[in-house]
């Protein structure tokens, strides 16, 4: 057979070996997954009809020989607090999330020091010695209750371990470390009632101790066989982690003294082709993936052959994007993640909602309207609320914070759907809170149908986030340590990881997609691996443990060492019998996924075999020469005739002019295609409904004395009118955005200090004598604008916020909220006027002027403006400072020079041959 896999030569010697005994033999190998190919492999020797082997993974193995199962952490959890509480006085009790924090990690060390068969007292007497010494320099007379806590914790270390080792034997489950001392207790009995023909152990490397024994004992009583697959060159090389684990059990084992150590294989050394890719971020590796699967291809290779390893399971997403279309079957080993499942994501909305709901005010149950619409837009939601109404309302009255009453009353008549979303969660009932999250599955599921892809796969995400509440409510009835909404959602955010949904394929066909562990004991000739970067693969340095590093080695629990190593060995495995190898790296440095390139690398290139060809390659995105190429937009006839519509019956305002100036692209899509902004809650007020608050005010307060002179007492008057002005506007535009409190507060503030800043600024102009007569506020005025470069009449049309008679002057004013300077209404050369946008004030100015000229009786016009960021500069009026002259009034010759510029823009605007252009800032 022609380059055999590991499997292969297992199943040849098996077949020899044992023939007709198959079905009596039981294979045992490091995980569950490689059963099929086994089994696959198995059936290429044998040629007739035979019972199977049993194959089985270790962890079941010794599961069976210590007749205990296996608990999942959450319900040993729950198991150690009701040990705790056994053995805590109740004034000294935590509560559950508490408890849990340091728990886990107790929990964690007990596994380890079980695995290791060490023995529990010496070591957490150990830990406890330490803890002591650590404290020799303080006043050991005088310890604080702190002090005295914290040891009396590692002093009841042993007592923990006892009770809940004692507690779990009786419930008939445990965790592994226990299963495993159990399965090593029970030994000799399952010995000696072993009645198969053998035990044949194959394809591991690193053993915990419990493994040990129990392998070495049943090589001692001829009951099993063992075969390893390590490569000469790791084995020999005393310094290479691949063979780190191998070559101890090799030199220790006392049944290898006189025996043969199987296997020892010759095949890294073979020719390989070894590509070394590195590219930024992972969604480039993704896309270099595809690409390598896509030639492989291409060129012939099978992809039955053929494994892609991810060493992130978030790159599983972006690399099946970026899978090619003839990559036909698939088989992907690892599981959807639940934090992309989108029935979880929804959970996780509704969780945040009601709990800042209760935390905000459990009586009233405010809601937050950003929580609020994040439910009702949901995906899975959005198609069945029929809230489209709710959203409105929301937005439109710049609600920010509800009441759950008022969302129901805006609402009107809710589904059953809505109210099993929004109604009340009581906080401390989650046997009811879990009942209305079930309702809320079963309802998604019964929107859900069996016609499309799309129903289906929604409702396999529905169905394993199910199942998990389903496990939450046996917890919580089972134990009743979950007493609250927030230990509820703490143990939920734990448990949320054992959602994840399998993807269907065949699993002996196509491309395989994996994770590095389920890796383990295959081989394949075309191998990808991705993110080999350090923190990846191998994975970083991690330290959660009681027990200090110094204290592992010497009693030979593992260690970031050992734990490197078995990386190393299942990378090298992979490499072992691959003729094609590509190793994707991230080359950026900083960064979230960032990292330096993994040591495996580097050391591949160290330890080069003569027959590995090595090829570095760098991956760039290729960069346009522009970021990006403004829009351009040609105008049509059917823009051409609009364009005509607003110049001859809308009027082209001002505003819409100067819109035009600053980007005529912005101009095409608000006049043209009347595309507005999408109607959102504001948060914090906006400058441009600042301004509008500011105006609306001073029009409220100045209107009744349209049409007569100004008196000091009227000015008084809107001095005592001022706040209440403002407040009013606030609830008029604002509606029922918060204004009591944070950034909105301050801009109230704002508002009423502009205002009577403003009225301070007229009082002042009063008592210097001048006599003002107010004209027009907020006044529509428009005029027609007639020109030989212009194709037909326009009609130039605006709102004026202030026009007045000063001094027997006619003066035009424009708010402004934002800083403007004198310079900005100076203009010192007509040339040019509408093609810069410095000159968009003066444009505005001017056409206030020109539509205001009919009204002006003959009196002398000026224009210009108040800047309520610059209210020192009080009345900034146009300016014309050119040929050795300067003159502030709009005369007629002012506005003849001003059309031959307007006319220019405008004509601009209409020319059909002048496109819409995007203007870059």
């Amino acid at each position: 057979m022609q380059n055999p896999t590991f499997l292969d030569k297992l199943s040849e010697r098996i077949v020899a070996d044992y023939g007709q005994d198959l079905p009596g033999i039981t294979i045992v190998l490091p995980n569950k997954r490689a059963r099929v190919f086994l089994l696959e492999s198995l059936k290429k020797h044998i040629t007739g009809t035979v019972f199977a082997p049993t194959i089985t993974s270790i962890e079941d193995f010794v599961q069976e020989m210590a007749g205990i199962r296996s608990a999942d952490p959450i319900e040993l959890l729950f198991e150690f607090y009701n040990v705790y509480l056994g053995l805590t006085p109740a004034d000294r009790q935590q509560p559950f999330e508490n408890f849990a924090n340091w728990a886990k990690t107790l929990l964690q060390d007990f596994n380890e020091i079980d695995r290791y068969l060490l023995e529990p007292h010496k070591v957490l007497k150990y830990i406890e010695n330490i803890q002591e010494i650590e404290h020799w320099s303080v006043d050991i007379e005088k310890p604080t209750d702190m002090m005295m806590r914290h040891l009396e914790f590692y002093k009841l270390l042993p007592v923990y371990y006892d009770a809940f080792y004692a507690h779990l034997l009786t419930k008939g489950f445990g965790y592994q470390g226990l299963i495993y001392r159990e399965a090593v207790a029970n030994l000799s009995h399952f010995s000696n009632a072993y009645t198969g023909a053998k035990l044949v152990f194959a394809g591991f490397n690193a053993l915990n101790a419990a493994e040990e024994k129990i392998i070495q004992h049943l090589l001692l009583e001829n009951q099993a066989r063992v075969y390893w697959d390590i490569d000469y060159v790791f084995l020999n090389d005393s310094y290479h982690d691949a063979g780190l684990f191998v070559r101890r059990f090799k030199k220790d084992w006392k049944q290898y003294a006189g025996n043969v150590f199987e296997w020892v294989v010759n095949e890294f050394d073979k020719q390989k082709d070894i590509h070394i890719i590195g590219t930024p971020k992972t969604v480039g590796q993704a896309k270099i993936a595809g690409k390598i699967i896509e030639d492989l291809k291409v060129e012939g290779h099978s992809l039955d052959k053929t494994a892609l390893v991810l060493g992130e399971e978030n790159l599983l997403i972006p690399v099946l994007y970026s899978l090619p279309e003839n990559v036909g079957s698939l088989n992907i080993t690892m599981g959807y993640s639940s934090r992309n499942n989108p029935a979880q994501i929804l959970l996780q909305k509704l969780f945040k909602l009601h709990t800042n709901a209760i935390n905000r005010n459990e009586k009233s149950y405010t809601l937050y309207y950003r929580e609020v619409l994040d439910v009702l837009t949901h995906p899975l939601v959005e198609p069945y609320i029929n809230a489209r109404r709710l959203r409105e309302v929301i937005n439109g009255n710049n609600i920010t914070f509800m009441s759950l009453q008022k969302l129901f009353e805006i609402q009107g008549e809710a589904s059953d759907f809505f109210t099993l979303l929004f109604e009340r969660w009581n906080a401390t009932d989650v046997i009811g809170i879990l009942s209305r999250i079930s309702n809320i599955l079963l309802a998604l599921k019964s929107f859900l149908g069996n016609d499309h892809d799309e129903d289906k796969i929604a409702k396999a995400f529905v169905y394993s986030i199910f199942k998990v509440v389903n496990r939450l409510t046996n917890y919580a009835e089972t134990h009743h340590h979950i007493g609250s909404l927030q230990v509820l959602y703490a143990i939920y955010k734990q448990v949320i990881d054992l959602a994840e949904v399998s993807f269907e394929g065949e699993p002996l066909s196509g491309l395989q997609i994996m994770g590095v562990l389920e890796s383990r004991v295959l081989d394949f000739e075309n191998v990808i691996i991705t993110s080999m970067n350090e923190g990846k693969f191998p994975a970083g340095k991690s330290t959660n443990s009681f027990i200090p590093y110094d204290v592992k080695r010497e009693l030979g629990l593992p260690t970031f060492k050992e734990k490197d190593a078995i990386y190393t060995y299942h990378f090298y495995h992979l490499l072992l019998r691959a003729k094609n190898i590509y190793l994707l790296y991230n080359t950026e440095s900083e960064g979230l996924d960032a990292g330096e390139p993994s040591r495996f690398l580097t050391q591949l290139e160290i330890e080069k075999r003569a027959a590995h060809t090595i090829t570095k390659k760098l991956y760039n995105a290729e960069l346009p020469k522009k970021a990006y190429e403004p829009m351009e937009v040609a105008k049509t006839p059917l823009v051409v005739d609009r364009l005509k519509e607003i110049a001859t019956v809308k009027g082209f305002s001002p505003s819409a002019l100067t819109g035009y100036l600053r980007n005529p692209m912005q101009f095409y899509l608000q006049r043209i295609l009347r595309i507005s902004e999408t109607d959102e809650v504001e948060e914090s007020i906006a400058l441009n409904t600042l301004g509008t608050i500011i105006h609306g005010a001073l029009e409220e307060l100045y209107k009744p004395t349209i049409g007569r002179f100004l008196t000091l007492q009227d000015i008084e008057g809107m001095e005592q009118q001022a706040n209440k002005a403002v407040t009013d506007q606030f609830i008029a535009v604002y509606k029922e955005g918060e204004i009591k409190k944070g950034r909105n507060l301050l801009a109230f503030e704002v508002a009423k200090r502009n205002v009577n800043n403003f009225l301070k600024q007229e009082k002042k102009s009063l008592q210097d004598g001048e006599a003002i007569k107010l004209l027009a506020l907020e006044t529509k005025f428009e005029r027609w604008l007639e020109h030989p470069l212009l194709p037909y009449p326009v009609l130039i049309s605006g709102n004026i916020d202030r026009v007045e008679e000063r001094n027997g002057k006619l003066r035009i004013t424009d708010y402004k909220t934002g800083k403007v300077e004198k310079g900005n209404v100076t203009l010192k050369d007509w040339n040019g006027l509408t093609h810069e946008v410095k000159n968009d004030k003066i444009i505005q100015l001017l056409c206030y002027a020109f539509m205001y000229e009919p009204h002006a009786k003959a009196l002398e016009i000026e224009a210009g403006i108040i800047s309520f960021k610059n209210m020192r500069s009080g009345f900034m009026g146009f300016t014309y400072k050119g040929d050795g002259t300067e003159y502030n009034v709009i005369n007629h010759e002012v506005l003849e020079s001003f059309k031959e510029q307007l006319a220019v823009l405008i004509c601009e605007l209409l020319n059909a041959d002048v496109p819409f252009k995007e203007e870059l800032v």
